[in-house]
C-alpha cells in the first residue's frame, strides 16, 4: 500500500481545513475524538459482519490518524495566532504534501516503466525450433565460427530479417558476433 492512514489523514485534513476558523477546527477535533472512541468500542465488541461494511480496524486507524492531524492543525493555529487555517502557512503540512507528491510521482513513473516492460514482453517471442540435420549442421558451424551458441546465431539472423511489400523475406549479409544486450533490448 502506498498511503498509510497518516498520509491519507494529512491530505484529507489539509484540504478540509482550508479556510476553517479556530472554532471550526476545534469542532473537527471534538468530532474526531468521538469517532475514535466509537470505533475503538466497536473493535472491543464486534457486531455481526455486514457485507459491505468497512474493516473496523482500518476505520479505527483512519479515525485515530484524523484525530492526530486535526489536533496538529489546532496546535498550528494556536501557535501561529492565525484566525483561519491556511495550508500555505503550515510548514509541516506543506512539507508532507511535497513528500506525498514526490512519492506519488515516483509510483507513477515506476508504474509507467513497468507497463512499458509488460508491453515489450508481449512482443517478445520464445520459439522452439527443429531444423533438419543439414540446416542444423550449418547453423552450428556458423555459431562455432563466430563463438556463439546456435540460439544466438538464429536470434541475430531473425533480428535482421526484412520483409518487402510483396512479402519476400530476406536477410542482408552480416557477420555474426557477440553483442552487448542492454536491459532495454530484453
Amino acid at each position: 500500500m502506498i498511503w498509510t492512514s497518516e498520509d491519507v489523514a494529512r491530505d484529507q485534513v489539509r484540504r478540509q481545513a482550508a479556510g476553517m476558523t479556530v472554532h471550526q477546527v476545534d469542532h473537527a477535533v471534538d468530532t474526531a475524538v468521538v469517532r475514535v472512541r466509537e470505533t475503538r468500542e466497536e473493535l472491543r465488541s464486534p457486531a455481526p459482519a455486514r457485507e459491505f461494511a468497512p474493516d473496523p480496524e482500518e476505520l479505527a486507524d483512519r479515525w485515530a490518524a484524523l484525530l492526530t492531524e486535526w489536533q496538529r492543525v489546532a496546535a498550528h493555529l494556536a501557535g501561529s495566532g492565525a484566525g483561519r487555517y491556511d495550508g500555505d502557512q503550515d510548514e509541516k503540512g506543506c512539507a508532507w504534501a511535497r513528500e506525498r507528491e514526490e512519492r506519488r510521482a515516483t509510483v507513477l513513473r515506476n508504474h509507467a516503466a513497468w507497463t512499458e516492460q509488460q508491453r515489450e514482453k508481449r512482443d517478445e517471442l520464445c520459439a522452439e525450433l527443429w531444423l533438419d540435420a543439414a540446416t542444423g549442421r550449418r547453423v552450428r558451424a556458423a555459431a562455432a565460427r563466430a563463438g556463439l551458441t546456435p540460439d544466438e546465431i538464429l536470434a541475430q539472423l531473425a533480428g535482421r530479417v526484412t520483409v518487402d511489400d510483396d512479402g519476400a523475406v530476406s536477410v542482408a549479409p552480416f557477420t555474426p558476433g557477440r553483442t552487448t544486450v542492454t536491459s532495454e533490448e530484453r
